[in-house]
């Protein structure tokens, strides 16, 4: 299998090209505008890099033109870029397979599903704590106790510097907020575990923290997201930057590791055509972008559930 690959330089490129490398494919050509890139020479020494998309559209096509295209685009773009980006593996020939989210907003996919349609080709999203041994394995426990609705916390707290306001990251229009951008992995897993979300309150919405309370099928969530430091328990402050718990009727669910190989099962499942694909991303989709526009349900001189602290 033959793969391009459009945001080279992100923090999660190197999960896709262990993967491209692990699933006996070949990476022939990537893209970022940014060119610290060295990472490539670990995985696919050979790949052609291009800082200017103009070429690197001209490149595709000349090969897809000559019978030796892509099979695969994987697309690391930042949030907002995600669509364009999908559209255009479509158009050169190619299957996508694109990070989380897989865009912003729920018209985004229904423009997309238009499009996967007359194209022939398809739209993988990277899923990847469905794929997580511990996260199956509750999905499983959930599954055989059918009529129980289980009470559900999710902290997770992940420390950004001032960086983060001044990249995409931190702009709203862009990467979709705190709680598209470093929840919507969560929401899906909670609805892959729980069922179809039938609540949702926004308590917070802040730029550097969101929290609320969802009702699944089978599940009474309340969640809390930050990137904000000084958010971090005491106990781990000044000994790891990130906090992560999800608790289900008071038991804490381990999940901190089994992450390793999780992108190379993704492409796996993904190249036997067992991929995620646009219905199952939508339901996170349309959650987000609720989350984004709803109307916060904390009043005046409440204590927010998590942080303990007085709504002024």
């Amino acid at each position: 299998m033959r793969f391009a690959l459009i945001g080279a330089a992100g923090y999660i490129a190197p999960r896709h090209m262990k993967a491209i490398q692990e699933t006996d494919g070949d990476l022939v050509a990537a893209f970022d505008p940014n060119d610290s890139v060295g990472v490539i020479d670990s995985f696919f020494p050979n790949a052609r890099f291009f800082v200017e998309f103009e070429r690197f559209d001209r490149h595709l096509d000349k090969i897809n033109r000559r019978g030796d295209g892509v099979d695969y685009v994987g697309i690391c773009s930042p949030n907002y870029l995600h669509d364009a980006h999908i559209r255009f593996a479509l158009r050169s020939g190619a299957d996508a397979i694109c990070e989380k989210p897989l865009v912003l907003n729920p018209w985004n996919v229904d423009a997309l599903e238009e499009i996967e349609n007359t194209s022939g080709r398809k739209i993988n999203s990277i899923l990847q704590l469905r794929l997580h041994p511990a996260i199956i394995a509750l999905r499983e426990k959930v599954a055989a106790q059918p009529d129980k609705i289980h009470d559900v916390d999710l902290t997770y707290i992940t420390s950004r510097g001032k960086w983060y306001h001044v990249s995409w990251k931190g702009d709203e229009k862009k990467s979709g907020g705190v709680a598209t951008n470093i929840g919507v992995h969560f929401y899906d897993m909670l609805s892959f575990v729980f069922g179809p979300l039938q609540r949702s309150v926004v308590h917070l919405h802040e730029a550097e923290r969101s929290a609320g309370y969802l009702e699944f099928k089978k599940a009474k969530v309340r969640w809390f997201l930050s990137v904000d430091k000084r958010d971090l328990p005491a106990a781990v402050i000044g000994k790891q930057p990130t906090y992560r718990s999800i608790t289900v009727d008071g038991e804490e669910i381990e999940f901190s590791g089994g992450f390793t190989d999780l992108h190379t099962q993704s492409y796996q499942k993904i190249i036997s055509g067992e991929g995620y694909g646009l219905s199952d991303v939508r339901p996170s989709i349309e959650l987000v972008s609720n989350i984004r526009t709803a109307k916060i349900e904390l009043t005046k001189g409440e204590k927010h559930p998590f942080t303990q602290e007085y709504v002024k």
